[in-house]
């Protein structure tokens, strides 16, 4: 224990056990309120009309018979509200509502308010455009080159190329030509999309005071904040966005979106509150999920096995909007650096726009495709040299306290322990190629950030995350910040690092409602930057609360606040049981001249990366690490197969609330196979074909594997308490975990995803045409 930090060394007494979300009662009783579940006096109902043409020149509209119709309150189209957003600063070129052309098959054209949902829809069917069809661009690699009529002005050089990314570190020509060995794998990735339960949707009220406020489902309700002002010509202060409870995000709900944009805007022209929820073809066309992707990824190894050098391409399809697509170009890339030591690297990635609903962030974005890649060709590589897939991965492991060659620090790692555990826990050295045919076990290895080292806007200058407490003489603690709990249990672990630090029951701590009037900002739930950046924001207030309820009780004990004891909701001489004053008597002796009690806390990254261009992109405080190990079983006939269990073996540092965390993990796993085993948005050309829950086929229970959790990380020194994160990166190993398995179950090989049962059965087909065996079949 030091003065600076006396809890470093107190043995936990919540963190690390199994804690009940705080929230489970209301939502499990069905008093939790989402947005949906907030009514406002006199609320109109907001509809969006979209775009039947991929492409196409808005020549003009008439609005007519719309505006005509009884009960409709505003009619809007995008020249009203033209300012364009995104979430990057640096790429604004979305629109709430589309302005001079449509973009895709889906592109928001129009907006109507009306007094109920019959009115509004029989408004949108009056609504008449005259247009002038343009090319249409469904596929990306054409989009590479001069096009007619580019998407958007700012593709580069006449093309539809949004973002292009060359980097080189190293000599990686000079590897590959002293390679002992070399692989390549084309890799081609259906879009998938995230599927959340919760609809989109949002409500905007504005009132007679010039005051806008704004509830909606969201994962980022500062940029929401920003973009508001920014579209709508409104000073911040003017705006107050709240954030209920939200049912599922995974990244699709953290861009600010053009509905939240829309309602807003009929707000204010209508000067009424309006709603408008989304259906679940309104979410599809809205996407922001997975960006479809072509990568080609190739690996030299020596004669051991030591890998020389990665030389990565990615062709990403990114849809009709940037969203997250800069950060994407680049996370495609150099999120391929761990978990191995790679001296040499190229790396080339374009995202190009095309005629299609906007891809954006989801769930372990960037680093899932190119993940899927690489694990794929090591284990081509393992059998080659003929090692073992564990020891050959083993061989290239980053070690702790270590800098990749595009300079990502390396502060803890614990993979070689996840490889020992997972290779344990599986009874790998029993099954690996020894399992009949049919059946197969595969390894899967990941890595991933524990939040963005860069924030994405660099000005004002702020922290990340910044945490208030408030404890006044009612002796409840009252907890404000701006992060989004999004179900992944963000508030009680909030709420159970200010009791730790403090030594008070968990019940004393009360999370509010995030609303930017009184909330500190935080950048918000995406990129996995939650636990690490709140948590030490968190641990930060609590420790200066701590401090001024020290400073009481020593006032109340008579000895100096350095020899106090901070026991459970009670405090002490140090190494004495008596006299002993309560939580509330040295609350209510520090709170004597300064009434209730307020404390701040703060986190921002420290500098990290180099200096060459997109330097920061992948640079964290900290990475998580795994290895996964897949079970699976094939019917050879009709090419169906189960995954019956899984072995995940996760770092993430100390773990400080086991339930989250492994809840966290299972999902990760279910949504992984879901991307591995079905889940695609299909196109024919630019059209959507399955824009519902009943064509687009997440996993259904039954073919949920068992999911062993080796959680066996090591405590980091920077994340708060030894943290890191666990909400993204335990879904990467998934998928390249089951594609080895199937290798090792049928003997093919499979770089197409999903891999459905009709490729599992044409690639049987091939493999016995071309005669070969494998496990004797």
């Amino acid at each position: 224990m030091t003065a600076s930090d006396p809890v470093a060394d107190e043995p936990l007494t919540l963190l690390g056990g199994r804690i009940p979300y705080v929230e489970g009662p209301l939502k499990v009783t069905g008093r939790a309120e989402y947005t949906d579940d907030i009514r406002r006096p006199n609320q109109l109902v907001g509809r969006l009309l979209r775009s039947p043409w991929p492409h196409a020149r808005l020549v003009s509209v008439d609005l007519r018979e719309a505006r005509a119709l009884p009960g409709v309150a505003a009619v809007l189209t995008g020249e009203r509200y033209p300012t364009p957003f995104g979430v990057l600063p640096i790429t604004h070129d979305e629109t709430a509502i589309a302005v001079g052309k449509a973009r895709y098959q889906g592109d928001i054209i129009a907006a109507v308010a009306a007094e109920d949902e019959r009115t509004a829809e029989l408004a949108l069917e009056k609504i008449r455009f005259e247009v002038a069809p343009l090319p249409e661009y469904a596929d990306p690699e054409a989009g590479t080159r001069t096009v007619a009529e580019p998407i958007h002005a700012r593709g580069l050089a006449g093309t539809n190329i949004q973002k292009e990314v060359v980097q080189h570190f190293g000599d990686v020509d000079a590897a590959f030509a002293k390679a002992a060995h070399q692989v390549r794998v084309r890799g081609s990735f259906a879009g998938v999309t995230h599927a959340f339960t919760e609809p989109l949707v949002t409500i905007a009220e504005a009132t007679p005071d010039g005051r806008l406020t704004v509830w909606s489902a969201t994962q980022v309700p500062h940029y929401l904040h920003r973009a508001l002002s920014e579209v709508l010509g409104l000073p911040m202060h003017r705006i107050r966005v709240v954030k209920p409870e939200v049912g599922g995000g995974f990244g699709g709900k953290s861009d600010p979106l053009p509905h939240e944009i829309a309602c807003a805007a009929l707000s204010l022209e209508t000067g009424r509150p309006v709603k408008m929820l989304l259906d679940r073809e309104d979410v599809f066309y809205t996407n922001h999920g997975r960006h479809p992707t072509r990568n080609d990824v190739r690996i030299a190894v020596d004669g051991d096995g030591r890998i020389l050098a990665y030389d990565v391409e990615a062709l990403i399809d990114g849809g009709a909007w940037s969203s997250f697509g800069t950060v994407t170009t680049y996370y495609n890339g150099v999120l391929a650096m761990g978990p191995y030591r790679v001296p040499n690297f190229r790396y080339r990635g374009r995202r190009v726009y095309t005629t299609k609903p906007p891809s954006g962030a989801m769930r372990a974005h960037g680093g899932t495709n190119i993940r899927y890649s690489i694990e794929v060709a090591l284990d081509q590589l393992a059998e080659r040299l003929g090692l073992d897939p564990f020891e050959l991965r083993a061989r290239n492991a980053l070690p702790p306290n270590s800098t990749t060659v595009n300079e990502f620090r390396i502060t803890s790692t614990s993979f070689l322990k996840c490889l020992e555990a997972a290779k344990r826990a599986s009874g790998w050295s029993e099954k690996f190629r020894k399992l009949p045919f049919g059946r197969g076990v595969g390894l899967g290895c990941g890595f991933y950030i524990s939040g963005s080292n860069s924030p994405i806007h660099f000005t004002p200058k702020m922290p990340q995350s910044t945490v208030h407490l408030k404890v006044d003489m009612d002796g409840g603690i009252a907890v404000h910040s701006m992060q989004a709990d999004i179900g992944q249990g963000s508030n009680t672990l909030l709420a159970a690092i200010v009791a730790e630090v403090l030594h008070v029951d968990l019940a004393r701590v009360h999370v509010q409602r995030v609303d930017s009037d009184v909330s500190p900002i935080d950048l918000g739930s995406y990129s996995s930057r939650v636990t690490f950046m709140m948590g030490n924001a968190a641990r930060s207030a609590a420790l200066q609360l701590r401090a001024a309820l020290v400073a009481g009780a020593a006032t109340l004990l008579g000895i100096p606040p350095s020899e106090v004891e901070v026991g459970h909701e009670r405090f002490t001489p140090r190494g004495r049981a008596e006299p002993a004053v309560t939580f509330e008597q040295a609350l209510h002796q520090a709170m004597e001249k300064v009434g209730a009690l307020t404390a701040t806390g703060a986190y921002q990254t420290r500098p990290a990366g180099g200096s060459f261009k997109g330097a920061r992109a992948g640079t964290a405080p900290a990475y998580s690490f795994s290895a996964y190990v897949a079970e699976v079983d094939v019917d050879v006939e009709t090419g169906d197969y189960r995954v019956p269990k899984v072995w995940a073996a996760f770092d993430c540092g100390r773990v400080l609330n086991r339930l989250a965390v492994e809840g966290q993990i299972e999902g990760s796993v279910h949504m992984g196979l879901g991307q591995v085993m079905g889940e695609s948005m299909n196109y024919r050309a630019s059209r959507m074909l399955n824009p519902s829950l009943l064509e687009y086929k997440i996993p259904a229970p039954q073919q949920m594997p068992e999911v062993e959790i080796l959680l066996v990380g090591d405590a980091d020194p920077e994340g708060p308490f030894g943290a890191k994160e666990a909400g993204e990166g335990p879904l990467i190993a998934t998928l390249p975990a089951v594609a080895n398995a199937l290798y090792d179950a049928i003997g093919c090989r499979f770089t197409e995803l999903p891999i459905t049962p009709d490729r599992v059965v044409r690639a049987l087909e091939e493999r016995r045409k071309e005669g070969r065996p494998w496990k004797g079949a």
